[in-house]
């Protein structure tokens, strides 16, 4: 039971809403042309400056700020492929990203974990992030995954490393957040070839991608965009997110911090589609809000939760795919706060037509880990899953022939229609579980069990010796140039 990865259960809409108007649309477009025209944005890497300059964009090598006009961008995205694969280490965990089919990812990257026996909270290392992969690996609603937490225990290398330990617990297809370092991603992609098997493959069904954080307000980072450029000449996809924040790193209203964080998104996929047309390429928009008595970060306040619904949308009219923001919480722990700040904004991205989606598993942020939470993620990720596909109204589903037949102030438990229909419900693996004396279990309670039956008992098919080998060689090299 536990030893095979379970097929994976992806949200296929049957119904969907818009949330901005076509006019709407039109004005966040026309914003993020503007800005990049006449404000341009920052960008440390004479690489990338050179790309920039070579393809028609004002680049001055001085202040080191590109400004590009509205045709040049638009001719530009439009090499941008909509659709394309996300491979796995088995095809049959391939995300093909179609338009019809959400697939979710954990969160990442933490640097805190409670700790799996003790239960006391410590730093994050690398046996964490292969534990969290094998979890990932068994639960049907994890498309993808994201390292969980780093690597603390590697220091520079931690990236790599956290690459290793995923590769080595999960059949699934792997993105990482933390390679931002060109030399880094050198590595990588060495790792995504020896996964894949060869470099055509590599290509055809990428094992890895990546994401990087643009830095806001207006501006990239050199490591990130380097190593973005070393993945997309791979055709390994690469994509690009933007957290400001409403208030401090972002203007004071959600439309002006979104329209300036379209802005960096869309500049970075830019230069991808410049060094490397048609290369896969994805937009993330996930800001937060300063919370305006500390200045903190608050990845969930009211008014932030449409910015991520909102983002899927305008990635759309760039024409790429879009990894939407899904299941941040600034909860402390899990519980009330965690499980209502998820499942609005999971269902909102769904319903708009995300590709993607990361966020399972975390807490405080995007900063702890508790070993139960992604397992309480999951059942909330199931919830909407099925409210997403909408309601079957075919004769049948109506059950008007059994209606009639069992007329008036009858019962149905010995229909057959209702033997059959009854296996077909789903119904959560965590609440309304009885316990012995007679009431149900703390669905937290239950959780934390699943999730150590879950290490316990599910082993993922193993990579080979050689593929290991292989690996290890790869970090070796590293250890030796970068120490």
């Amino acid at each position: 039971m536990f030893s095979e990865t379970p097929k994976l259960q992806p949200i296929k809409p049957g119904y969907q809403l818009r949330i901005l108007t076509d006019r709407q649309l039109a004005q966040f477009k026309s914003a993020t042309l503007e800005i990049l025209e006449d404000v341009g944005v920052h960008c440390p890497s004479e690489k990338a400056l050179e790309i920039y300059a070579n393809h028609g964009a004002d680049v001055d090598f001085e202040t080191r700020i590109v400004k590009m006009s509205a045709d040049l961008v638009v001719d530009t995205m439009s090499h941008a492929p909509r659709y394309y694969c996300m491979g796995a280490r088995l095809p049959g965990f391939d995300l093909v990203l179609d338009g019809q089919h959400f697939y979710c990812a954990t969160d990442g990257c933490g640097t805190e974990v409670i700790d799996f026996s003790t239960r006391q909270r410590r730093r994050s290392r690398k046996e964490d992030v292969g534990q969290m992969a094998r979890i990932a690996d068994y639960l049907s609603s994890i498309g993808f995954y994201w390292p969980l937490v780093s690597a603390q225990d590697f220091l520079a290398l931690a990236p790599l490393h956290e690459l290793d330990a995923s590769f080595n617990n999960t059949v699934k297809h792997v993105q990482t957040e933390t390679v931002a370092d060109e030399r880094v991603a050198r590595y990588a992609v060495e790792m995504a070839t020896v996964i894949a098997g060869d470099v055509e493959t590599r290509r055809e069904r990428p094992p890895l991608s990546s994401l990087v954080c643009t830095i806001a307000p207006l501006a990239q980072d050199k490591g990130g965009m380097e190593s973005a450029l070393v993945f997309a000449e791979a055709g390994l996809p690469v994509g690009f997110m933007s957290m400001a924040n409403v208030g401090s790193t972002g203007p004071a209203t959600i439309a002006g911090t979104l329209a300036a964080a379209d802005a960096e998104i869309v500049s970075a996929m830019v230069l991808i589609q410049m060094a490397h047309p048609g290369a896969p390429t994805y937009h993330s928009m996930m800001p937060g809000v300063m919370h305006p008595r500390t200045g903190g970060y608050l990845a969930t306040p009211w008014e932030g939760g449409i910015s991520y619904a909102i983002g899927v949308e305008l990635a759309h009219m760039w024409g790429v795919p879009t990894l939407a923001g899904v299941f941040g919480t600034d909860g402390q722990k899990p519980g009330w706060q965690s499980a209502a700040e998820a499942a609005a904004n999971l269902l909102l991205c769904a319903l708009v037509g995300a590709d993607t989606g990361a966020g399972l598993g975390l807490v405080e942020s995007c900063t702890l880990l508790y070993p139960e939470a992604i397992v309480l993620d999951s059942d909330i990720y199931h919830q909407v899953r099925i409210a997403a596909r909408g309601i079957d109204t075919s004769r049948e589903a109506m059950a008007l022939d059994v209606i009639k037949s069992v007329g008036h102030r009858a019962h149905f438990l010995k229909q057959k229609h209702t033997r059959k229909n009854m296996r077909e419900l789903e119904f959560s693996e965590l609440s309304s579980q009885p316990n012995s004396e007679g009431g149900f279990r703390d669905p937290v309670e239950v959780a934390r069990q699943q999730a150590e039956l879950i290490l316990e008992n599910h082993h993922p098919q193993p990579l080979s010796e050689s593929q290991q080998r292989e690996l290890n060689h790869i970090l070796q090299a590293a250890a030796h140039e970068l120490g």
